[in-house]
C-alpha cells in the first residue's frame, strides 16, 4: 500500500497539472534540457506511437532528452491535460515505489493520443515532484479515424438498392477475392488474427484470414476435453464485443470457440478456413508479397498482399523432443497439442512428458478418466494456485473501466514491470506454501519464475511458458494418485515402457509429449525461407530496451509483421499494430523498422 504521508497536503490534480505545464511549455520553447529534466535521473518513458511511431522505451535521462530532441519537431504535441474521461488522479504503490498515477490526455500532429504519469517527490521538481514514469500511446490518426459509432456506414449503398445486391450478396462476393487483392493477409485465425482483422477492417483496410482447420475456433475447439480458459472473463474481453455479463469466470474451450465464430460473422471479417500457407516471397521492387496458399481439395493460390501477418501464436510448431530409445516404444505417441480426452485409455497406463500447464492439464485430464498416469519432469517448474494467479488481474474488475486498465497494463516499463511482478511472486510464494511444501515433499523441483523470482508472467514474456497454474493435478502429486518422475533418472525407452537408471520399468500404453513449441521464426523459416527468418531474428522474448521481439511493430523485413499472446494482449496490441499497418499504407511510415532491432537481453530464455 502506497504511503500517502509522502504526498500530504498536495493537491493530485494541481501535481499533475502544473507537471504537465512545465512539459509542454519546455518543448513549445525547444528547450530540450528543461523537458528532460523533468524526469528524475533513472526515469522511464515508453512510447506506443505517439512520439516514435514505435513501441519501445526510453531508459534514464539520456535517452528521454534525445528522444524529445528527435521527435518534438515533426510531432508537434501540445494541449497535454488531465483526462477527463479517466479514472481521477490516485496515489498508488507500482513496484515498490510511491507515486501520484494520472491519466493524461494531448495532441499531436498524427492525432490525439493519451498516457499514464507517475510522479515521485524530487525537491528539484515543480511542486517538489519528478517524472518516474510516463507512457505514451496514440489513439487514432487524424483523418483515418476508426468507423464505428458516429462513423459507422450507413448501410444506404445495400439497404436500399431494390432489385440489386443486398448484403448478404456484397459479403459473399467480398469473401472470394476474385478481381482483388488484399491489402493484409493475416495466417492464423485464433484471437490475434480475429482481434487484428477487425481493427483493420474498422480501419478501412482489405483483410484477408487463412487458417488450417475447419472452423473459425478451433484453436480452442478441438484442443481437450476438460479445457476451460486460466484467467478470469473480466480481461478477455475482445474489441468492440465484449462477453456477455451471463458467461462463466472461467470460460470452456468450446463457449470461447464458438464466440469465435460469431465474432467473425459480427465483425464482417473474411476468412477462409481449410486454407494453409504453402510459401512466401517478397517482391522488394513492387513492395508485395507473392503468396502461395493451398486449400483442402489441394487448389493453389497466389496471393499478393502488401501485408503479411503471422497470428499463429506463441504456440505455433510443436517441439517433439528426440529421446534415448524412443523408436523402441510400441506405445502411441501425441503431442499435448493434439490430445483430446482420455477415455480410450481408460484402465491403461499412461506417461506425460512437460510439467507446464499442458503437462499438468493432460495428467489430471487421463487421471479423471482412469488411466493410471505418471507425469516427467525435465526441468524446475513454477507453480502458483489458479487462486493467487488471478489476483494479479483483479483490478480489472475491482478498479478502473477495462479502457484505463488498458493503458495501465501497458505503462509499466520493463524495470518496473520486473519490481512489480516480484512483489506479487513474493505474496503468491507466501500463500502457496502448503502446496508449494507438499511438492517438495514428493521431489517436485520448483522454481520462483526465472533468477530474479517474477513469477508464472515474466516466465511467459520470456519463454512463453515454463509455469502451471494448479487446478488440482499438484493435489494429485501431492497424494501419490500420480507418479512422479525425473528425467535425469530414465535410462531409455523400451517397447514396454521406460527403462529407469535402476534398471527397473515404468510400463506405459501412452506417451504424451507436453514439450512446447517452436518460436515464430522457425515459422517464418518454415514458409518464407531462411533469409527472411535471419533478417528479423527471435520473435518474442525481451530485448535489451525491455521490449517483446518483433512483436506488434515494424520488422527487419517490409511488409511482416507478428501477433501473438493471450485476449488480453492481443486486444490490446491489435490497436497499435493497426494503427502501424495504416500508417505504412497512408504513407506516414515507411514499411522498414527504421531503428534497429536491440540485442537480446542476457536473461531472456529462448
Amino acid at each position: 500500500m502506497a504511503d500517502v504521508q509522502l504526498f500530504e497536503n498536495i493537491d493530485l490534480r494541481e501535481a499533475i497539472t502544473t507537471w504537465l505545464e512545465h512539459f509542454e511549455s519546455s518543448i513549445g520553447e525547444k528547450n530540450i534540457d528543461s523537458a528532460a529534466n523533468l524526469f528524475v535521473k533513472d526515469g522511464q518513458w515508453r512510447d506506443l506511437l505517439a512520439f516514435t511511431w514505435h513501441v519501445q522505451t526510453m531508459n534514464g535521462i539520456d535517452e528521454i532528452r534525445d528522444t524529445i530532441r528527435r521527435t518534438i519537431p515533426s510531432i508537434a504535441p501540445k494541449a497535454f491535460t488531465l483526462a477527463k474521461k479517466r479514472t481521477p488522479p490516485r496515489i498508488i504503490n507500482r513496484g515498490d515505489i510511491d507515486c501520484i498515477e494520472a491519466f493524461i490526455e494531448f495532441d499531436t500532429n498524427t492525432g490525439p493520443a493519451s498516457g499514464v504519469l507517475r510522479l515521485v517527490t524530487d525537491s528539484e521538481g515543480p511542486m517538489g515532484l519528478k517524472a518516474w514514469v510516463l507512457m505514451t500511446s496514440l489513439d487514432e490518426i487524424r483523418g483515418h479515424e476508426e468507423a464505428i459509432g458516429d462513423r459507422r456506414p450507413s448501410g444506404e449503398n445495400y439497404s436500399r438498392s431494390f432489385g440489386g445486391n443486398n448484403w448478404l450478396d456484397l459479403r459473399n462476393k467480398a469473401r472470394l477475392y476474385e478481381e482483388r487483392e488484399p491489402a493484409v493477409l493475416i495466417v492464423g485465425a485464433g484471437q490475434s488474427g480475429l482481434t487484428l482483422a477487425a481493427r483493420l477492417g474498422v480501419l478501412g483496410l482489405d483483410t484477408l484470414l487463412i487458417d488450417k482447420h475447419e472452423r473459425v475456433g478451433d484453436n480452442w475447439r478441438k484442443r481437450y476435453h476438460s479445457l476451460v480458459l486460466h484467467n478470469e472473463v473480466y480481461i478477455n474481453h475482445m474489441p468492440y464485443m465484449p462477453f456477455p455479463p451471463n458467461w462463466p469466470v472461467f470460460i470452456p474451450k468450446d463457449k470461447i470457440a464458438n464466440w469465435f465464430e460469431s465474432y467473425a460473422e459480427a465483425m464482417e471479417l473474411n476468412v477462409w478456413m481449410n486454407t494453409s500457407l504453402v510459401s512466401g516471397s517478397y517482391d522488394e521492387t513492387n513492395g508485395h508479397w507473392q503468396i502461395v496458399v493451398k486449400n483442402s481439395d489441394g487448389a493453389e493460390r497466389v496471393l499478393r498482399p502488401r501485408h503479411v501477418v503471422f497470428s499463429t501464436g506463441v504456440s505455433a510448431i510443436p517441439v517433439r523432443p528426440n529421446l534415448p530409445g524412443l523408436d523402441n516404444f510400441e506405445g502411441e505417441i501425441i503431442h499435448s497439442g493434439e490430445y483430446l480426452d482420455g477415455h480410450k485409455w481408460a484402465g491403461k497406463k499412461a506417461v506425460v512428458l512437460g510439467t507446464g500447464n499442458s503437462g499438468h492439464d493432460v495428467t489430471q485430464d487421463l487421471h479423471s478418466c482412469g488411466v493410471e498416469v505418471n507425469i516427467i519432469q525435465r526441468s524446475s517448474t513454477h507453480i502458483v494456485s489458479l487462486r493467487e494467479a488471478q489476483k494479479v488481474y483483479a483490478h480489472y474488475f475491482e478498479g478502473p473501466p477495462i479502457e484505463d486498465n488498458d493503458l495501465l497494463a501497458v505503462s509499466l516499463p520493463y524495470p518496473v514491470l520486473v519490481k512489480s511482478y516480484q512483489k506479487s511472486t513474493r505474496s503468491m510464494l507466501a500463500n502457496d506454501k502448503d502446496l508449494l511444501d507438499g511438492l517438495k515433499s514428493r521431489g517436485f523441483r520448483l522454481n520462483n519464475g526465472g533468477d530474479d523470482s517474477t513469477g508464472f508472467q515474466m516466465s511467459y514474456l520470456r519463454r512463453g511458458g515454463g509455469y502451471c497454474f494448479n487446478v488440482g493435478c499438484s493435489d494429485l502429486i501431492i497424494s501419490g494418485e500420480v507418479g512422479l518422475i525425473h528425467f535425469s533418472e530414465i535410462d531409455s525407452f523400451v517397447p514396454q515402457g521406460i527403462r529407469m537408471q535402476d534398471g527397473s520399468i515404468i510400463e506405459a500404453d501412452l506417451l504424451v509429449t507436453a514439450t512446447g513449441y517452436k518460436n515464430q521464426q522457425d515459422t517464418t523459416r518454415l514458409f518464407l525461407g531462411d533469409k527472411i527468418a535471419d533478417r528479423i531474428g527471435k520473435v518474442w522474448g525481451f530485448d535489451e530496451g525491455g521490449e517483446l521481439r518483433n512483436m506488434w511493430r515494424r520488422t527487419a523485413q517490409p511488409g511482416l509483421w507478428f501477433m501473438a499472446g493471450g485476449l488480453a494482449q492481443v486486444r490490446i496490441f491489435s490497436k497499435y499494430l493497426a494503427l502501424q499497418i495504416k500508417a505504412v499504407e497512408e504513407g506516414i511510415i515507411g514499411a522498414k523498422i527504421a531503428c534497429p532491432e536491440r540485442a537480446p537481453m542476457a536473461d531472456a530464455a529462448d
